[in-house]
């Protein structure tokens, strides 16, 4: 109820997303009275929800240390460690379970319904939307926002229709391509540039050739000549590399990548955190332990032995040299392919059919005690359309619900 009129608030949500939905359901479950509406431009809701963790969807990440938690996020850290002590991932598991659904963590932290279907979590949110009296509405985009004198929003639907509202949050997901930027900034707000964020890399290089679907557990790739190591996994492609610590560096490098037109040089390090010394006194003690021991049957832990032959081969080491006959030269060149391997980025390839974006509305704009533009009052803003992105492992997800949870309560305050 609005406490100035005494009559029942009109909430105008845009954008039928994980963040749209968490907002309307969390105005409308705080007041019941109020009127939320729910538009979607396109023709079905909760579509990134679907196609989510390859249609598990990764709902948030076991990490419930508010600062930890926001160390996962290359745009909107400090933004959102703040945020995280009103709504953290302990919360979105309780909030789902007190709804009858039930997550679980698996070793990497990612967590996901039991039942391993996204269509779980699409179907909590649409019973709950209705539970709560949410007006949802989709095929409908906005054109137009303007905040007139009064405090009140005019929105000029793609259907011809204008509508009235006392707040307005939006909540569109990316904006790259959106009509909305234009609706947005003439309100006054920034957009930062978006460019894509979560990408696996093309590589074109004989040393990955033919060995598509193999994978390191822990390997460690950073931008030369310098960025942060990122570490996890590693998928090899079809069409270079992927898996999580790929993803993590083009997180983390988003920009860098969008600068250089995604061709930039990466070190892989196969081996993890060991280092070219480390792996030379390995080789010192093999060469003094299994002298006549060939070096190809002598495969490094967590290696895929096609990769490890693969890389001997580059190495010019052939497959009959037994470890007493490995040269200085043929020792080094081995060394610097595990630790440092160097391959050229040509391109980039979308994460599966999931994307993310970094840029957005500016963060200092925002007033992440509500999620409320600093330059428009009443109207706030949740999810991608922010200048926000996490890592892959649930953490988007995260920020959609935390931002959606706070913007739903001021909306009603």
């Amino acid at each position: 109820m609005n406490p100035k009129t005494g009559t029942p608030r009109k909430i105008v949500v845009i954008g039928g997303g994980a963040a749209g939905f968490f907002t309307a359901i969390t105005a409308a479950e705080a007041d019941p009275a109020a009127e939320v509406t729910v538009y979607e431009k396109g023709n079905a809701f909760l579509t990134k929800v679907k196609i989510s963790g390859g249609g598990r969807c990764n709902v948030t990440h076991a990490c419930f240390d508010p600062a930890v938690l926001s160390k996962n996020y290359p745009r909107g850290s400090r933004e959102l460690r703040g945020a995280f002590y009103e709504w953290q991932p302990q919360d979105t598991v309780a909030w789902f379970e007190a709804r009858g659904v039930e997550l679980k963590a698996e070793a990497d932290g990612r967590m996901f319904p039991v039942t391993d279907r996204s269509q779980t979590i699409i179907d909590c949110f649409m019973k709950s939307a209705r539970d709560a009296g949410v007006i949802l509405k989709t095929g409908i985009a906005l054109h137009e926002l303007q905040a007139e004198p009064d405090g009140k929003f005019s929105l000029h639907l793609s259907n011809g229709e204008t509508v009235r509202a006392d707040k307005v949050c939006i909540t569109s997901g990316s904006l790259k391509a959106s009509p909305l930027t234009r609706a947005i900034e003439s309100l006054g707000h920034y957009i930062e540039p978006l460019v894509p964020s979560l990408f696996a890399f093309n590589i074109p290089d004989h040393r990955l050739n033919d060995l598509a679907g193999l994978s390191v557990q822990d390997a460690g790739v950073k931008i030369i000549p310098k960025s942060p190591v990122q570490r996890g996994p590693v998928l090899i492609t079809h069409r270079g590399l992927s898996g999580p610590a790929i993803l993590r560096l083009s997180a983390w490098e988003a920009r860098r990548f969008a600068e250089q037109d995604y061709a930039v040089e990466i070190s892989v390090n196969w081996l993890g955190k060991t280092s070219a010394e480390e792996l030379r006194e390995t080789f010192s003690n093999n060469r003094m332990e299994s002298g006549k021991s060939l070096v190809k049957n002598k495969v490094p832990a967590g290696l895929p032995r096609r990769l490890w032959e693969r890389l001997l081969e580059s190495a010019a080491i052939a497959p009959e040299t037994q470890w007493s006959q490995l040269t200085k030269d043929r020792e080094n060149a081995l060394a610097h392919q595990l630790t440092d391997g160097r391959f050229e980025v040509k391109g980039k390839t979308t994460n599966k059919d999931e994307f993310v974006t970094c840029g957005g509305v500016r963060l200092k704009e925002i007033d992440f005690r509500r999620m409320e533009s600093r330059i428009v009052p009443g109207l706030h803003f949740a999810g991608e359309c922010l200048d926000i992105d996490g890592i892959t492992g649930g953490y988007n997800f995260q920020a959609a619900w935390t931002g959606g949870r706070i913007a739903g309560l001021a909306m009603v305050d």
